[in-house]
């Protein structure tokens, strides 16, 4: 982990490695088996599944040295990438998107995409607290946060709070499962 910057209050688990030159911002979650090699950048808040890959250089040869050529991955604010899911270097994977388990993503993804399949493909969008968007006349609310959130050409945002800031404290702890949300929909 030398040369690597970590920030405040991120949990690594059990087997993790984190090279030189990665960048973790603060609350950041690595989940066991996961390996971060330099060019890659994490913000805020992002969550990355248990034994989720992310490489460096496209086309790797043992026989070439190409260490030189590290492309950048970066993931931003409060992502999440789901358990065995793959991420192609050179992309940028947006706010709060979520990546689902064993996805492979080889090109940037929008803010709040939902990405799913081989290879991954946006199919919906997800609210900060990971709930399906709904849209309907370009907006949408969030069932368990009660956010708002708006559709247009520039893609999804939150219209109620900062997207570059932390969900309040009242925001931040969830109250039901995923399946009891579904269920209440």
């Amino acid at each position: 982990m030398s040369g690597a910057v970590i920030g405040e209050a991120c949990n690594l688990g059990q087997n993790c490695f984190v090279a030189g030159g990665v960048v973790l911002g603060d609350r950041v979650k690595v989940q066991n088996n996961v390996s971060l090699y330099e060019g890659t950048t994490v913000e805020d808040d992002v969550f990355l599944g248990p034994s989720c890959v992310l490489t460096n250089v496209t086309n790797p040869r043992a026989q070439v040295d190409r260490r030189s050529l590290y492309e950048p991955t970066r993931l931003r604010r409060g992502c999440t990438i789901g358990a065995n899911a793959t991420i192609v270097c050179g992309v940028t994977i947006g706010r709060y998107a979520l990546v689902g388990a064993g996805a492979v993503v080889a090109a940037s993804v929008p803010d709040y995409a939902l990405v799913l399949g081989v290879p991954g493909k946006v199919a919906g969008f997800v609210s900060r607290h990971g709930h399906r968007l709904r849209f309907a006349d370009g907006l949408a609310t969030c069932p368990e946060s009660g956010l708002r959130y708006q559709q247009g050409a520039a893609g999804v945002r939150c219209l109620d709070l900062d997207e570059e800031q932390p969900l309040p404290a009242h925001l931040a702890r969830g109250e039901r499962t995923h399946d009891e949300w579904k269920a209440s929909t």
